[in-house]
Order: structure tokens, then sequence, then C-alpha cells
């Protein structure tokens, strides 16, 4: 079997352009992380901090602050950051968190295979992106009910909507995250093909 080792790993860049706008969105994240806190939102806060350390992760550990994730997923996975910081419709948010999630599901499949001994070739690789985003909605909706319990939130436990509003709200949400799971899984297929120059279907493969 023909070794993929580096399929995902090509998706990391080093042009000047690429890093020069994956470190102006780090910053933009870590304004939104500290915004958060100051606003008293630790769940976002949380999530900008997350996507902003899996950003700079690579060009720490290579020491070249050129070696960047490519901007584009970038933007991709700090779309739910934007979207509650510039106040965006809370369904566009939903289903942005939700695409966020799984473009982080793919930072974080480069990196594994980056910095530890796991090895994936693509196609399991979006396996993980999309079992990742469906459970990632069930980890964000527990969190969201331990918030509102113990920190006092309304993220989930709105007291202006009944019982079954919120839960035929939060069922809503999990069918969503499915759906986003899936198409942002075929859209990563391309993305990888075009960029790792990985074969397609029928050629080599491990």
């Amino acid at each position: 079997m023909a070794s993929t080792a580096s399929d995902l790993v090509t998706l990391l860049r080093t042009s000047r352009l690429n890093a020069a706008i994956g470190w102006l969105l780090t910053g933009v994240i870590a304004l939104t992380a500290v915004g958060n806190v100051v606003l008293g939102n630790p769940l976002w806060a949380g999530f900008a901090a997350i996507v902003g350390g899996l950003a700079i992760l690579p060009p720490v550990a290579h020491r070249d602050p050129l070696v960047m994730i490519p901007w584009e997923v970038f933007v991709l996975a700090a779309l739910p950051l934007l979207g509650y910081t510039f106040g965006v419709n809370v369904a566009f948010r939903e289903v942005a968190t939700y695409l966020s999630v799984a473009a982080l599901a793919l930072i974080v499949a480069v990196e594994l295979q980056l910095f530890t001994s796991v090895e994936m070739n693509y196609q399991f690789a979006l396996l993980f992106v999309v079992v990742s985003t469906l459970a990632f909605a069930g980890l964000w909706a527990v969190s969201r009910w331990l918030s509102d319990i113990y920190l006092g939130t309304t993220l989930l436990l709105d007291p202006a909507l009944e019982e079954e509003v919120i839960e035929e709200h939060l069922m809503w949400e999990f069918i969503a995250s499915a759906v986003a799971g899936l198409l942002a899984g075929g859209v990563f297929e391309l993305y990888v093909r075009r960029y790792a120059g990985v074969p397609e279907a029928g050629g080599e493969q491990m």
C-alpha cells in the first residue's frame, strides 16, 4: 500500500499572503476571545482560544511564521465567532458553528499527522470531519446546558421559551449538524484533492 502521510500535511502553506491573512485572523480571534471574557461569555471565549491555538501551532512548532493552515479553512473555522461578535442572526450562527467544527476537525487531522505518530489517508480524515461535527453538536448542547445551570446564562434554557420549543429547537440543531457535516465532508474532499494532490477514486490508495 502506498503511503499517504503527506496527503494532509501538504495542506500547510508557506506563502506570505496566506501567512499575512492567517496572522491577521489570529489577531481578530484573540481580540474576540478577550471581548467574550469581558462580556461574560466563557464558552465563546474558550471556542476562540481553541481556534486560535490550533491555528498558531504549525508556525510555532516549525519556528517559521509563514507555515500556516490555508486561510480559507481558517476563515471557515472562525465564522461563528465573527457571526456572534457582529450580531448575525441565530440561524446563520448555528449553521456557521457546525461548518466551523468541520473546519476545526480538518485542522486537527492535519496536526495529528504532523505532530503525532497517527497516520491517516484523506478518506479517513473526511470521515473524521463528519463524525466530529456530529459529536460536537451533542457536546455543545451539554456545554450550554451546564453553563445555563451553573453560570446563569440563557444559551439553551431560555426562560422566555417553553420546554417543548427548546427541545424542538435542539433536535433541529442536531439535524443541521448532520447536514453540515456531510456537506463539509464533500467540500473538503474536493479541497484536499486540489491542494494535497491525492489520487482520484480508483487511483493509488493506502
